[in-house]
Parts: structure tokens; C-alpha cells; sequence
């Protein structure tokens, strides 16, 4: 095992004395220390290499050590910065705390309590690294590019969009409408190569059949009626980049054939040319359909189906990411919020379990409308259920497990026994979490909400101390 590297510290004081007693004693304390006499020279020294530690005198003469502080904080990584001066005053050491400095040591200096500020400075700075470290990991499995979500299922599909995303393998993203499709094309544009090149979106069912020849290879000028000059195509437009086919089983047979010419000869004529234009392009195609069902009812011609579908990635509906949920609701809070000019951060914990009671039909993007929807008509600074419109069919179907529940709970003439009552309704939930978590105690605690102690005892008071995972 190789010793770790010792921490560097740069001196900076225009004091020869000073310089040398401090080189002397914290490189007997096995730092790597490294001296400057003036302000100019300490940035060269910053400019070269990184330090673990400045420590620097507050009047040097050519530029202040405030100034110093200012140009080392903003580096990247920075120092962390402690700043000593024989002449010191409120007004500096609050000057130097405001501008990051780590502490203000005022000379002369008591030389084991220096030494035990550095020391105590240094750790400071690699606990603020690990914390760096640890909050951008954690961003990573938040976010990937644009995408938002840590459910397992998302996480394979970041996976496989890293793999994926080097090549230039044609890809077939499938999934439902308003899953983010293009987003999932965009971040495998984005993780490739081409990230500097154009990236050209081409909404196959929103462009007239009569027009879709000439909007993907171009035209020459009198090719038609109209031309009156020539027209550059999408697919020429995104030389050297990625082209996005969404929903590319709208095409028609005809134009998949010229499609399927451009995929195996990386070339094409425009509408009423002679000349082939070749071109260098990723495609990444997207579909909500069900391309083998096309191909076999002939709708879908079965070698440009296999040259598409390379690599499919397949976006999962937010049904089955509902782990996603309260992060993506979240994120689209702050969005429109921002957006808005509001001040709304939370959504109350019965809105979100509204909302994980809820399947999606239109998924992310229905999940976004509603949400922007809730921002612009709140009048507080929480999102309650009142302020979510779901579809009417799912919202009489919620409104009708909420009458179950009531007619679940009748109370006679006679009354009921409380205890008995809600003993009953907590055994039924225990059970069925139980259930629904393939018998893993672990689990059922956490679809329940509560903790592992919590659920032990109330599940060991109504099953006499049975034992469980």
C-alpha cells in the first residue's frame, strides 16, 4: 500500500523571517510547504499547481492578501485559505471570512494553536471534497442529462444509453407516448461523440405525406411546382450529427424505402436531382407502436424494422417507475415555480399520495401539465390535492375507494369498540403489505411508512411474536 501524498501548503508573507520560521515548522510537520514573498508570485504558484492550504499574510505590498484570497477561491479545486497580518481589525477578518477565507489568525500567533488551525483546516477541506463527491454521485443517479429518476428501472437504462451512446448503432426507442422519448435521444446525443455536432429532430406524423420527401433529402430548384430554389433536407442538415425520428412508424411504404437507402448507403437525391448527397448521421428512431404488429399487418417493412431496431431502448411507462415519482414531481415544482415567479417548494404528503394512487395514462408529460397547471393557480406555498386534476375516469375511481372505505365503517345504534375496530384495519393493512412485499418484513415497514421497530410490534402483537425476515 502506497503512503498517502503529504498535503501541500503555499506561504505567502513579504517577511523573510516570517517565510523561513514557517517553512521550517510545517515542513517538520511533513507538510509539503512551498513560500512566496509577494502577491504576484503566489499566483504564479496557484496558477501551476493545486494546494491543499494557503496561508497568507494580509499586506504584501504589490496585491493584497485579500486579493490572493479572491483569485485562489476561485479556483478549481480552491485552497482553503487561512489569513494572517500583524494589523488586524474587525473590518479585515470580516473582509476575509466574507471573501471564504477559513479563519483569521492575528500576529503574533501562538504556534501550536496555528498548527492546530491548519490541521483542523485541512480536514475541514477534505470533508467538504467527500461531501462534493458524495452530492454529485448522488445528482448522477438523479439525473442523467435531462432525465430525471433513480428507480431501477431508470438506472438500467442509464446503463445502457452509456453503452450504447459511443457507437454509431442505429437505436429503436420505444415506450408509451409522453414518456420522454426524445429526451432519452437527446442524452444518447449528448453521451456520444456527436455532442458538438447538430442534433435534428423530425416529427414523422406531423409533417403532410406530400411534403415528407422533400423535407428530409431536399429539392432542386423546379423540381416541383413552387421550388423556386433549392432546399437543403433534415437529413443534409445533420451532417455529422444525430438524426431523431419520432414516431417513425407514421411513415409511409414509400418513404420507408428511400429511408432504408439512406441507412445502408449513407446517401440520397434530393427531390428532382441527379446527385447523390452522402452524409454522416447517427439515426435514432423512436415509436410508440408496436413495430413487429406493423410489420406482420404489412404496414412496416420488416428489413427497415431490423435496421432501426439495432439496440432498442425501452422507456418504462411512469406506472411502472412510480419510485420516480415524487422526484419528478418535484423537479417539475421548482421548474414552473421558477418559471412562474412563485415561491411554491412542497407538495403536501396527501397530494403525493394522490398522485402514487394514480396510474399516468399520459404519463411524464400528463404528470408536467398537472403540475404547471397546480403552480399557476395555487395561492399558497404548498401544492394540495384539491389543486391536482387528474382524469375523470381515475378521479371517480379514487373518489369510489374512498366511499368503500366509508361504507367499510359503520357505527350502529349501539356504538362500536374504537380499539377493536382500528385493531382490525391496522391487521388487514399489516397483511396485505406483508403481501404485497413477498413476505419480507423489511419492506412492508416501507410500503407502510413506518419504521422496522414500528412494524415488528405491531406485527408481532396481532401474530404472537411470529418470526420474519
Amino acid at each position: 500500500m502506497t503512503e498517502a501524498q503529504p498535503k501541500t501548503i503555499l506561504v505567502v508573507d513579504d517577511e523573510p523571517g516570517m517565510r523561513d520560521f514557517l517553512e521550517v515548522m510545517l515542513t517538520r510537520k511533513g507538510y509539503d510547504v512551498s513560500t512566496a514573498p509577494d502577491g504576484r508570485a503566489a499566483l504564479t504558484f496557484l496558477g501551476e499547481k493545486p494546494f491543499d492550504l494557503l496561508l497568507c499574510d494580509i499586506r504584501l505590498g504589490d496585491i493584497s492578501g485579500l486579493e490572493v484570497l479572491r483569485r485562489a477561491k476561485s479556483l478549481s479545486p480552491s485552497p482553503v485559505v487561512i489569513m494572517i497580518s500583524a494589523y488586524s481589525s474587525t473590518e479585515t477578518a470580516v473582509a476575509a471570512m466574507n471573501e471564504g477565507a477559513y479563519d483569521y489568525i492575528p500576529k503574533p500567533f501562538d504556534n501550536d494553536e496555528l498548527k492546530q488551525t491548519i490541521e483542523n483546516a485541512l480536514v475541514h477541506r477534505t470533508l467538504e471534497r467527500e461531501k462534493e463527491k458524495l452530492d454529485q454521485q448522488l445528482a448522477e443517479t438523479l439525473h442523467f442529462g435531462r432525465l430525471v429518476g433513480n428507480s431501477s428501472a431508470m438506472a438500467k437504462l442509464y446503463a445502457l444509453i452509456r453503452q450504447a451512446a459511443p457507437t454509431r448503432t442505429s437505436l429503436l426507442i420505444t415506450g408509451e407516448s409522453g414518456t420522454g422519448k426524445e429526451l432519452i435521444a437527446r442524452a444518447v446525443h449528448e453521451q456520444s461523440p456527436r455532442k458538438d455536432q447538430p442534433f435534428v429532430v423530425i416529427h414523422c406524423g406531423g409533417i403532410p405525406e406530400t411534403l415528407m420527401e422533400s423535407e428530409l433529402f431536399g429539392h432542386v430548384k423546379g423540381a416541383f411546382t413552387g421550388a423556386t430554389h433549392d432546399k437543403k433536407g433534415l437529413f443534409e442538415a445533420g451532417e455529422g450529427g444525430t438524426v431523431f425520428l419520432d414516431e417513425v412508424g407514421e411513415l409511409s411504404v414509400a418513404i420507408q424505402v428511400k429511408l432504408l437507402r439512406v441507412i445502408q448507403e449513407r446517401s440520397f437525391k434530393p427531390v428532382g436531382g441527379t446527385r447523390d448527397i452522402h452524409v454522416d448521421i447517427r439515426l435514432v428512431s423512436a415509436t410508440n407502436k408496436n413495430l413487429e404488429k406493423e410489420v406482420i399487418a404489412g404496414r412496416f417493412r420488416e428489413d427497415l424494422f431490423y435496421r432501426l431496431n439495432v439496440i432498442e431502448l425501452r422507456v418504462p411507462p411512469l406506472r411502472e417507475r412510480k419510485e420516480d415519482l415524487r422526484l419528478l414531481a418535484q423537479h417539475f415544482l421548482e421548474k414552473y415555480s421558477r418559471e412562474m415567479g412563485k415561491s411554491i417548494n412542497k407538495l403536501s404528503s396527501y397530494a403525493i399520495d394522490l398522485l402514487q394512487r394514480y396510474d399516468f395514462p399520459g404519463n411524464i408529460r400528463e404528470l408536467e401539465n398537472m403540475i404547471e397547471r397546480s403552480v399557476a393557480l395555487s395561492t399558497t406555498n404548498i401544492i394540495l390535492p384539491d389543486s391536482l386534476t387528474l382524469s375523470s375516469y381515475k378521479k371517480s375511481q379514487l373518489e369510489e375507494e374512498e366511499r368503500s372505505w366509508e361504507q367499510l365503517v359503520q357505527i350502529p345504534e349501539e356504538g362500536v369498540d374504537l380499539d377493536s375496530v382500528l385493531a382490525d384495519v391496522e391487521r388487514v393493512c399489516l397483511e396485505k403489505a406483508m403481501e404485497r412485499a413477498g413476505q419480507v418484513k423489511h419492506k412492508a415497514a416501507k410500503l407502510l411508512g413506518i419504521s422496522m421497530d414500528s412494524f415488528r410490534y405491531r406485527y408481532d402483537k396481532h401474530h404472537g411474536g411470529e418470526d420474519g425476515r
